[in-house]
């Protein structure tokens, strides 16, 4: 399980339970206070103090746009972490399936763009090892890194389909 580290602000933050209810509340959704009170069971006030104390130290967002009255508020990036500590593997996983995609891409560009050179009839028992051979070294990166690729992207998908349903 990935480490965590939290200031003072934070432990403050987390020491009421009533807060714990709010971050589970807001997970996987953005809500306004009056749903958030529905939920909690809470006076708007009080919910208020507990919410500008986890929007303080950053675990939840206050979202705010112009023009319109209502005021949600859902998990920042740090709350998220908090509750699913295995977001953050998933998304080093992502990247590495789009790095080695774009590795395989590379490869493959090289192997197209890769024009084999003939030898002299006298060399043609010889083993291939100039840069005749080099054309299915760029092959073979092309097909293993499509397939690592392919794998990761495979496995990122079923631990965030895992992970999106909600734990009581």
């Amino acid at each position: 399980m990935p480490k965590i580290s939290l200031d003072i602000e934070s432990f403050k933050a987390l020491a009421s339970e009533t807060r714990l209810d709010i971050l589970r509340a807001l997970d996987g959704k953005k809500m306004s206070l009056n749903e958030i009170t529905k939920v909690t069971n809470l006076h708007k006030m009080t919910l208020h103090e507990h919410l500008t104390k986890l929007t303080e130290s950053g675990f939840i967002k206050k979202i705010e746009r112009e023009g319109h009255k209502w005021v949600y508020y859902k998990l920042s990036w740090k709350g998220e972490s908090l509750l699913h500590p295995e977001n953050t593997r998933i998304v080093i996983m992502f990247s590495m399936t789009f790095i080695s995609l774009l590795l395989g891409i590379i490869s493959l560009i090289n192997y197209i763009g890769h024009k084999p050179v003939t030898s002299p009839p006298d060399l043609l028992m010889s083993p291939p090892a100039g840069p005749a051979s080099q054309g299915l070294d760029f092959l073979f990166f092309t097909v293993f890194f499509i397939f690592i690729s392919s794998l990761l992207f495979f496995v990122s998908i079923c631990k965030y389909k895992k992970n999106r349903t909600q734990k009581l």
